[in-house]
């Protein structure tokens, strides 16, 4: 009997896969955004049961100052010659009518490095890919942006250049590979061939409820490209009630018994509404019909829930479907799951050294500076979860704080922490930032004594409860009132829970030490 893989494969926020098969091992790259490491990569024997694998991007780029849903967009991994390519976007600006974006090509001989440095490419559009072409040259795809545009998107096609690799840049001049269909909004080229065939797959339609993934052929790589007549070929635009939304953003693997994926992009609305996890990874099984054209082989092009796994695989050690992670800081390094934004975690903030058994969080910016934001964070994957963390901490004034956070980005976020009043000492607040309009809890919490403080959050769907307590026996008592998380929703990523510290008195050498900290998703 055919196993079979449950969506997403990828839960929480992964989103804009790109696929690859090399020998036995299939991999998945995401996009990270402002988000470091960057670039996540899972890998699988199965296409059912994934690992994080590696995160690609480092001290290779420099994203302090990114605005929010900018900086690493949509990677795109190859692998030709015995290199691995990497391409990326760099999102600087998206402040409209202009998007300053910037594409990158890095290789290395293993998707785990060591890669080469960054090789500019061009600011033209984002969303890059390479076609490694079979008489040996290659072509670099993006999609083209015009700030010409004046009404709705300013995506305005693809268009390809050919790649010199022993100069290391782009010849010739740019050629528009193809327009945008009546869906809009065309992005995320990739070209594969095919029994003569040259096909084009793009995402349209928008990242939100209205994605896609509209394909196209020729005989010629230069064009013209003819559409699907059934396009598109994958969304869940004509239905609200399926359970995966959003759908799009694809790309093609093919197993070695010659059978087709697809994996794409989607979502999964919390209470029906909110995309608090983000966008996620989904797989669909594919096929070519006798006209050479790509279709679900569940028919139709809806996104389904559960896919048959490739021929051969008749058994899975079925993954677990809640998330269980923990760090004690107890060891030399940061588990590989933790995140910071925009700068990475050293030690000259982030210290496993400075008090052993503990992990010191130096005091940064505040909860909205695009610079020096001290978080350390992991993705939400569960729709229920219970996040836990301990730590010691003595403000000196109110402009010092460090605690438990809720975190989408700059502009919402929920944040549980200990800080100083003049007339009350060591107290708890809790802050909420929604679509930047701010607020906080009038009456604080008084803290007695110089005990560790033990801060939690528990949410089911979009409701959320924090919770407190000040010893290790004691009872946890909540922390307010249960607060509603629909607002964590949106955007190009999706919520992080985390701990940080804060000082906008600045570096006045305030730091919080924190014991553990412990995730655990509820069975979906």
């Amino acid at each position: 009997m055919t196993a079979m893989i449950r969506n997403p494969v990828l839960p929480g926020f992964n989103p804009d896969p790109c696929i690859l098969r090399v020998g036995e091992t299939y991999y998945i790259a995401v996009s990270s955004f402002e988000w470091l490491p960057g670039i996540r990569v899972y890998q699988s024997g199965n296409l059912a049961e994934w690992e994080h694998c590696t995160d690609i991007l480092t001290s290779q780029v420099d994203l302090k100052g990114n605005p929010k849903n900018g900086s690493i967009w949509a990677p795109q991994l190859s692998y030709h010659d015995n290199l691995f390519y990497l391409l990326y976007t760099d999102v600087k600006s998206t402040k409209r009518p202009f998007k300053d974006c910037h594409n990158y090509l890095m290789t290395a001989p293993s998707v785990e490095g060591p890669w080469s440095e960054p090789v500019y490419l061009n600011s033209s559009g984002f969303d890059p890919s390479l076609f490694h072409d079979r008489d040996g040259r290659k072509w670099l795809l993006n999609a083209l942006w015009d700030y010409r545009i004046l009404e709705g998107n300013k995506s305005s096609g693809i268009v390809m250049q050919e790649y010199d690799p022993a100069e290391q840049k782009l010849i010739g001049q740019p050629l528009k590979l193809f327009d945008c269909t009546p869906l809009k909004k065309t992005e995320a080229p990739h070209i594969y061939k095919r029994n003569g065939y040259y096909y084009l797959i793009t995402a349209e339609g928008g990242t939100g409820s209205g994605h896609a993934v509209t394909v196209a052929r020729s005989k010629e790589l230069a064009g013209p490209y003819e559409v699907d007549p059934r396009n598109p070929m994958l969304t869940s635009r004509n239905n609200p009630e399926l359970s995966l939304q959003c759908a799009g953003h694809g790309s093609l693997v093919q197993t070695p018994g010659g059978q087709w994926y697809m994996a794409h992009l989607c979502t999964r609305p919390v209470d029906g509404k909110y995309a608090i996890l983000g966008r996620e990874t989904a797989l669909q099984q594919v096929y070519w019909d006798e006209e050479g054209w790509l279709r679900l082989s569940a028919g139709g092009n809806e996104p389904q829930l559960e896919i048959p796994a490739p021929e051969g695989v008749h058994s899975l050690n079925r993954p677990v479907r809640s998330m269980l992670f923990e760090d004690s800081f107890d060891g030399p390094q940061l588990k590989k799951e933790w995140n910071t934004l925009r700068i990475l975690a050293d030690d000259s903030w982030c210290s496993l050294k400075e008090r052993p058994g503990y992990l010191r969080i130096t005091a940064g910016e505040s909860v909205q500076s695009l610079f020096r934001h001290h978080i350390l964070a992991i993705r939400q994957r569960d729709i229920h979860f219970r996040a836990e963390t301990t730590l010691e901490y003595q403000p000196g004034n109110y402009l010092q704080m460090a605690g438990l956070m809720l975190y989408l980005n700059d502009e919402n976020y929920l944040y549980a922490y200990v800080t100083y009043e003049q007339e009350q000492g060591r107290v708890l607040r809790l802050m909420k930032c929604a679509a930047d309009s701010f607020s906080y809890e009038p009456e604080a919490i008084p803290l007695t004594g110089d005990k560790p403080v033990h801060l939690a959050v528990s949410a089911e769907g979009a409701a959320g409860q924090f919770y407190y307590r000040t010893g290790d026996e004691a009872e946890w008592i909540a922390l307010y009132s249960k607060q509603e998380l629909g607002f964590l929703s949106g955007g190009f990523t999706g919520n992080f829970i985390g701990i940080a510290a804060h000082d906008m008195g600045q570096f006045a050498g305030s730091y919080a030490d924190f014991s553990s900290f412990r995730y655990e998703g509820k069975d979906q």
